[in-house]
């Protein structure tokens, strides 16, 4: 369905682990003229990654370079790597008609909450702490150390979930998907956003 208007902005945060990813690349499946932000970060590249499709890969000085032009939306610094949303390429999606889904972190969330408060935010839970757990083992991207410091922190972000307009608990994929694609048609059909 091509609009007229221009596209909205939707913030996806939650923990480590609570399927955010997974999530976005089931919706932009069901939406043709909804995208996928591809941040930019200083994290080593993960098997399997492709520069600019999962990430845009820079060192640190690049991301300095960037951050010091006023270059990011939004960016933080998460267990050691620098994270950011490229301003200019959310500006041109949103200008096409296209909804923008950034995939970021509660730091991130909050910088954007600031500057756009008419972008919808959504927070994914895990069903709970001992789901999340396991979700971060069976995945085996993280040392022990590591994916224990993720569930550390994945407490803290779960308390700021209050501060999102939607909820969703990522019980089962399939359900907590239909709940992300309502809240897309919902805010659609909003008479004043």
């Amino acid at each position: 369905m091509k609009r007229n208007k221009k596209g909205l902005i939707f913030v996806v945060s939650g923990p480590s682990g609570c399927g955010k990813t997974t999530l976005g690349k089931k919706l932009i499946r069901n939406f043709p003229d909804v995208v996928l932000s591809v941040s930019v970060t200083t994290r080593p590249r993960r098997k399997g990654e492709k520069n600019g499709r999962e990430y845009i890969f820079v060192d640190e000085k690049k991301f300095v370079y960037l951050k010091k032009r006023n270059q990011f939306l939004e960016w933080a610094k998460v267990f050691g790597n620098f994270y950011g949303t490229l301003r200019q390429a959310v500006r041109k999606s949103i200008n096409r008609g296209e909804d923008v889904i950034l995939l970021i972190d509660i730091q991130g969330a909050m910088q954007i909450k600031k500057k756009l408060p008419h972008a919808t935010f959504v927070f994914i839970n895990p069903p709970s702490l001992n789901v999340l757990k396991e979700r971060l083992e069976k995945r085996g991207l993280d040392s022990a150390v590591e994916a224990e410091k993720r569930l550390r922190r994945a407490r803290e972000e779960m308390a700021c979930n209050k501060e999102y307009d939607y909820n969703i608990i990522n019980d089962r994929i399939e359900v907590a998907l239909e709940h992300l694609k309502s809240i897309i048609i919902a805010e659609r059909c909003r008479a004043k956003k």
